[in-house]
């Protein structure tokens, strides 16, 4: 079996922050792989109400070019080739089948949704685990620890600050200067693959 990360999101599109806080965690945890699994479009466009989405092809197409020169960096199309966008236990099961021990990787963004948004949380913590990298300067710990609920799942959970040169790095913002064209602006914010994502206008 793999010891891995699932890495699961938009990829809307895939940014610095993305792949060198993937490989940072991967190294951190000592894990053998990073398994990125982006989500469908129609998810993107309807469920999470974004205002512009690459197609699923492009986001695979990009993530599959970073990915080429780093061994630890996989690339997933199975949710985007589902019949409907699946849940993250049952992606995280589907891993498990295909040979990948995978802790759940996401940002602390998210822990406030755990307990009103996300289904089998307790299972996806207890059966394979949680790494948590601290987002917007955010005392997890803290966060954890106020609330009962995360409180009570905190034995799974592994927090990971994150360097200060990632705080500031988002899809939002990539996209907003995409609709722009500001292809230099971008090449910042974006692996060198993408070249500015110049070539998916």
């Amino acid at each position: 079996m793999i010891q891995a990360l699932f890495f699961g999101g938009a990829f809307n599109p895939p940014t610095r922050a993305h792949i060198e806080l993937g490989h940072y965690a991967c190294m951190h945890t000592g894990r053998q792989k990073v398994v990125y699994m982006p989500s469908k479009m129609s998810y993107i466009r309807f469920d999470q109400q974004k205002n512009f989405a690459f197609s699923d092809q492009t986001r695979i197409a990009m993530l599959q070019k970073i990915a080429e020169n780093r061994d630890w960096m996989l690339v997933s199309d199975h949710e985007i080739n589902s019949e409907k966008q699946p849940r993250t236990y049952d992606s995280l099961c589907w891993l498990k089948q295909q040979g990948y021990q995978c802790s759940l990787l996401f940002g602390s963004d998210k822990l406030p949704e755990l307990k009103t948004g996300w289904l089998h949380v307790e299972e996806i913590a207890k059966e394979f685990g949680i790494v948590c990298m601290s987002r917007n300067d955010e005392d997890v710990n803290q966060i954890i620890a106020s609330d009962p609920y995360l409180s009570s799942l905190q034995a799974w959970i592994t927090i990971l600050p994150v360097p200060e040169e990632y705080q500031t790095i988002s899809s939002t913002r990539v996209r907003k200067l995409f609709l722009e064209k500001k292809y230099e602006e971008i090449e910042k914010y974006v692996p060198a693959e993408l070249n500015g994502l110049r070539e998916y206008d």
